[in-house]
């Protein structure tokens, strides 16, 4: 009996210990509602989180004071009136806790979003722009960037951690370089505050930052979202994703690491090395078709007046991962072919005299090497020691070829609505200004396809928002890849075309970049111009100042007149002209069977007359059509390039 009463009194405690710390759980709120945001002016604003079920909470903001009580599941939420710009203001949350949030500016919020290239922060431009992060004093601009978190099955209520940063020389590395270009020309037009919610993965598809129910036109993506939805076929999936992880992994360091001589040290003799002209692949340059382990090794001459002074080795982009030693002395490495090698020497490494550079290599796809027109040089104080030229190399190890499983290449982050979930959803809530857009190269060999999915992305996101038809800002493709000298067929042409067709959209502007890109180099370093651009079309689209000219020319309409085409544009600005010569170049033109050569062309006012003599009967005309239009020069004289176009579809 006392043994019943003893275990039933326990039991009785451990429930009421429960109780009482579910009644006295703390509110909660999400990652975004924190120190430093910036709420959106002039819209009623949402702010939410979570608390135990039927607990009161009170918040006072801004000479407001609202207060509600949470529901079953805990969730609460309560709406502000729309507020002016202003700041910085203190938010007082009251619970059975009692939460301050500090330092809240009232301006524009924009969501940016996409790939790599909206990703790619300040600090991988910082040789390029030192003046701006220098004098990035802002404290009115704001950034939130958002970890990368993808889930194919569930919708996520809240973000991983992450927290406001103010615009100065040393936060404003992390910022989304194109974003914080647009911030700046957006905050120093208008003196509102300015925060950015960067949202960006790199390499991913547009269908993973798509909703489920945003999807549901798209069969394809349908059913493969009902795959993802049983676990245990995931689990399969992630399984052989990591078994193939595996197999692609090098055995061995090969030759080089191993042995009693290392082929980085200042002792080694090398012996058997070939030369190598430095930049360039080995593919090129008597290794073909390896994939492996190479070794580079060059000897340069340092004069004694410069030792000891700051140094850097900047080694510009290789494929696809290096490890780099200086004198013996690993000095850096990067395990993937995009980001530049800027590696800074510590005191000590540089000798006087003869000193030795010496790169390993892996690659397990592709052309491996160094890429060209690249930045490849030793930098000590303000001298310069040029790297490009005679090299060394020798192979280290080589590398079985394998057989691809289109099955084991499982990426949650790739998947449709995958990223949607996780880094889109939770923010939803959120009131904000408009959405900056940069993406497309990861869709570029699906054209057809994107040019459905863009106008699906911008229809779901403002279902989801529930703000209305929201300003949709976003960026076509640079030019990318090697120059086409004929008149040639392109998917990075069809996606940029896709883009321009998603302008018939209400509300969306579009910054054309077909001039800043590299053509060796999917990252392109120029995001001022990008940045800037995408400000200008916001101007017109989001801040309705109709006064702007918000783009450079875009393709509106066409007439035949006997053996030309006239071509007809809108955003003309104070008139078309051509920009780096006498002649408009990149203009192609075809007759019925669509063979196109290329034209010449002249302005007419704001037209532009095409003909050939080739083609006397023409009917179709394309603009700045390949991959990399490096010559297209049709500007307006506000400084903007025309948008690449086609008549094809007309």
């Amino acid at each position: 009996m006392s043994v019943f009463f003893n275990r039933s009194l326990i039991v009785f405690l451990i429930n009421f210990w429960l109780v009482q710390q579910v009644a006295n759980a703390n509110v909660r709120l999400p990652k975004l509602v924190s120190d430093g945001m910036v709420l959106q002016r002039d819209k009623k604003l949402k702010i939410w989180g979570w608390a135990t079920p039927g607990e009161q909470v009170k918040i006072k903001f801004n000479n407001k004071v609202i207060k509600t009580v949470t529901d079953k599941n805990g969730d609460w939420s309560m709406l502000f009136p729309a507020m002016k710009a202003g700041g910085p203001y203190t938010m007082d949350i009251v619970a059975n806790n009692h939460l301050v949030v500090q330092d809240i500016l009232i301006g524009d919020v924009w969501f940016c979003s996409g790939q790599s290239n909206m990703v790619l922060p300040m600090e991988r431009v910082k040789e390029k722009y030192p003046e701006e992060i220098a004098n990035a004093n802002y404290p009115q601009i704001r950034n939130f960037f958002i970890p990368t978190i993808a889930d194919v099955t569930t919708l996520h209520e809240d973000l991983p951690a992450g927290k406001w940063l103010t615009a100065n020389p040393l936060n404003v590395l992390s910022f989304g370089a194109a974003a914080y270009f647009f911030a700046k020309q957006i905050y120093l037009k208008y003196h509102i505050p300015i925060g950015l919610i960067n949202s960006s993965v790199g390499g991913t598809p547009i269908e993973a930052w798509i909703s489920e129910d945003g999807l549901k036109q798209f069969p394809s993506y349908q059913n493969r979202i009902n795959q993802l939805k049983d676990t245990s076929y995931v689990n399969k999936l992630i399984d052989k994703a990591r078994i193939a992880a595996k197999k692609q992994q090098p055995v061995n360091e090969g030759k080089g690491l191993s042995g009693s001589q290392k082929w980085y040290d200042t002792t080694y003799i090398p012996q058997g090395w070939h030369k190598f002209w430095l930049p360039g692949y080995w593919a090129d340059q008597g290794i073909k078709g390896l994939n492996g382990i190479v070794w580079f090794r060059k000897e340069i001459n340092v004069p004694a007046t410069l030792v000891g002074k700051p140094s850097k080795l900047f080694l510009g982009r290789i494929v696809d991962a290096d490890q780099t030693y200086v004198n013996g002395v690993l000095v850096g490495g990067i395990t993937y072919q995009y980001p530049p090698r800027r590696y800074p020497l510590s005191q000590g490494i540089l000798k006087p005299g003869r000193n030795i550079i010496t790169v390993k290599v892996t690659n397990t796809t592709g052309k491996g090497g160094f890429v060209p027109d690249k930045f490849y040089c030793l930098e000590i104080g303000d001298q310069k020691i040029d790297l490009r030229g005679d090299w060394e190399y020798k192979v280290g190890q080589v590398f079985e070829p394998e057989t691809i499983d289109s099955g084991s290449s499982f990426s949650a982050q790739n998947e449709p609505a995958g990223l949607y979930n996780a880094m889109v959803a939770p923010v939803i809530n959120y009131s904000i200004k408009g959405i900056l857009w940069y993406q497309g190269e990861a869709n570029a060999s699906q054209p057809k396809v994107y040019e459905e999915l863009l106008p699906a992305l911008i229809t779901d996101w403002r279902y989801k928002w529930k703000q209305g038809d929201l300003p949709f800002i976003y960026a076509q493709l640079p030019n990318f890849m090697e120059t086409q000298y004929l008149p040639s067929e392109s998917h990075w042409a069809e996606l940029r075309e896709a883009q321009l067709r998603a302008l018939r959209i209400s509300n969306t502007g579009m910054a054309v970049t077909i001039d800043a890109g590299e053509w060796n180099d999917i990252h392109p370093l120029n995001k001022k111009d990008v940045g800037d651009r995408l400000a200008l079309a916001a101007e017109k689209v989001a801040y309705h100042d109709q006064n702007i000219v918000s783009s450079g020319p875009i393709y509106q309409s066409f007439t035949i007149d006997s053996d030309k085409v006239i071509i007809s544009f809108s955003n003309t600005g104070s008139g078309l002209t051509v920009k780096n010569g006498s002649e408009l170049q990149h203009f192609a033109i075809a007759g019925k069977d669509k063979k196109y050569v290329w034209a010449h062309a002249r302005i007419n006012g704001n037209k532009v007359v095409v003909w050939s003599d080739k083609i006397p009967n023409p009917l179709y005309v394309r603009y700045a059509w390949a991959d990399n239009p490096e010559t297209a020069n049709l500007y307006n004289l506000e400084g903007l390039p025309a948008s690449p176009f086609t008549t094809d579809n007309e």
